[in-house]
């Protein structure tokens, strides 16, 4: 069960950089300056150092969600997918409370977030991109196999 969290761990925080390497990607093909990095990072801190914050608390969140997703189960892309796009959907009320508190927001640096769809459309995307790279991390079992790794 440990090695199965662990696992489930570095699955998630590996998943999480990739979506940090391609936000910018995003941003481009959304036309958004908005980024989950920055949400994070300039929540804790106003000045300059947003960014490493940022990175590491989407990389503990990235950790977090993929030994909770292993824990229970889940394996392969198309769970990975759906995984991180249900959770996509269960936190977007969250960017209400983002739109009255976040300093970028309030300052007119990004649109309201609960109501842009081109902020929801991005979040849609780089939800796929982690759940996709998630679940190819943590592949279905091959047949016979149980993965039962911790089981005597």
């Amino acid at each position: 069960m440990i090695a199965t969290i662990v696992r489930g761990a570095v699955a998630g925080a590996a998943a999480t950089a990739v979506w940090v390497a391609a936000e910018p990607i995003g941003q481009r093909a959304f036309r958004t300056r908005y980024s989950d990095v920055r949400l994070l990072g300039a929540l804790l801190t106003t000045r300059t150092g947003w960014r490493p914050i940022g990175i590491a608390l989407h990389l503990a969140n990235g950790a977090i969600f993929g030994s909770a997703f292993a824990r229970m189960g889940g394996r392969g892309w198309r769970r990975g997918l759906l995984a991180a796009e249900l959770e996509n959907l269960l936190l977007w009320p969250a960017m209400a409370v983002m739109d009255r508190i976040h300093l970028d927001r309030r300052r007119g640096v990004w649109p309201p977030l609960v109501t842009s769809p081109q902020i929801f459309a991005y979040e849609v995307t780089m939800h796929a991109l982690f759940g996709v790279v998630l679940g190819l991390l943590l592949p279905q079992p091959k047949a016979g196999f149980d993965g039962g790794d911790d089981e005597p």
